[in-house]
């Protein structure tokens, strides 16, 4: 163990995901197992400016593994792309003496986290992003249990759809990444799944859904990303327009995708890739960020994976191709 590392921070920036409390209770343990003092700091790179940071202890993160949400809150900080606020930052952090910092986020919180590397702190980031669009990694913390949230919520609509015979849009998270809608599409059979990567016109769509009710289907089911090339209402209208013999709802999931208690991998996840951010900082690792590869748990320079997007799977379009229809 490098001398110089005595205390170390942690916080959580940006979107709050499943599992991120879990990841705080394993990198604060595993650094007091290892004879560090701990810090955590409240409301991310905006707290870190203004100081508010607490000493950690086991009790600290005590019965918080099944929690959703972050004890240590998050907030997020525009103006943490100038420097003078990022050397703000630097000076808090010399002031508490902190020595290497952990940061669980997405990726403007990862870009921060290069930033203050590159004025000389120690630094890990941790993956933590419901939409799974980081790059380096197979899977980012939250993804698991806000596929399952939107599992859950989609099949019980299914229930009411056919019973009402009922054209259903579900919207979900996915601004530029379309991983959730297009798994969730899978795994509950929607007719239609509409992301990001890839655009559908109206007249395609309502072709999928006038075949389904010529089959003799008793509703259908679109999942849609929120930044899809079309909105659901726009779609609702054009299917009302042209009377294609269901009734239309829409149903936004909204912020319901973030909440909850982590999923089993979520939390199995969170806890692998806490210890092994402070594990790596103890080896002298620094401007990088934990990934899961495989089944092992690697690192990822912060500057290969932060402004790319993850790719989608080509063998997940494959099966949309197969089994959407």
């Amino acid at each position: 163990m490098p001398d110089q590392i005595k205390r170390i921070a942690v916080m959580t920036s940006g979107g709050d995901s499943p599992g991120m409390n879990a990841a705080i209770r394993a990198a604060v343990r595993t650094g007091l197992h290892h004879g560090l003092e701990v810090y955590g700091i409240q409301q991310a790179y905006a707290g870190l400016i203004e100081g508010d940071i607490r000493r950690m202890t086991s009790r600290s993160v005590s019965g918080i593994l099944k929690s959703g949400g972050t004890i240590l809150q998050t907030a997020r900080l525009p103006q943490f792309k100038e420097l003078g606020y990022q050397r703000k930052a630097l000076r808090r952090l010399n002031e508490y003496d902190i020595d290497s910092l952990i940061v669980i986020g997405g990726d403007g919180s990862l870009t921060g986290a290069l930033a203050l590397h590159k004025l000389g702190v120690r630094v890990v980031g941790i993956p933590a992003s419901i939409d799974n669009d980081i790059a380096g990694t197979s899977t980012s913390i939250g993804v698991d249990t806000a596929v399952n949230t939107i599992v859950e919520a989609v099949d019980r609509l299914r229930d009411t759809a056919s019973s009402h015979e009922r054209v259903f849009l579900v919207e979900v998270m996915g601004r530029n990444c379309g991983y959730l809608a297009l798994v969730s599409g899978l795994i509950t059979g929607a007719e239609i799944v509409l992301i990001p990567e890839r655009a559908m016109s109206l007249d395609e769509l309502g072709d999928v859904v006038v075949r389904a009710y010529n089959q003799g289907k008793t509703h259908a089911l679109g999942i849609i990303a929120e930044g899809a090339n079309l909105k659901c209402s726009d779609i609702s209208e054009y299917l009302l327009r042209h009377d294609i013999g269901f009734e239309v709802r829409i149903t936004i999931l909204g912020h319901i995708q973030r909440g909850g208690s982590p999923s089993a991998f979520d939390r199995l996840l969170a806890t692998r890739m806490g210890v092994a951010a402070v594990d790596y900082l103890l080896k002298g690792e620094t401007g990088v960020m934990v990934a899961l590869e495989g089944r092992g748990i690697i690192t990822k320079k912060l500057e290969d994976v932060i402004g790319k997007q993850r790719p989608l799977s080509p063998q997940y379009d494959e099966l949309a191709d197969i089994l959407i229809r």
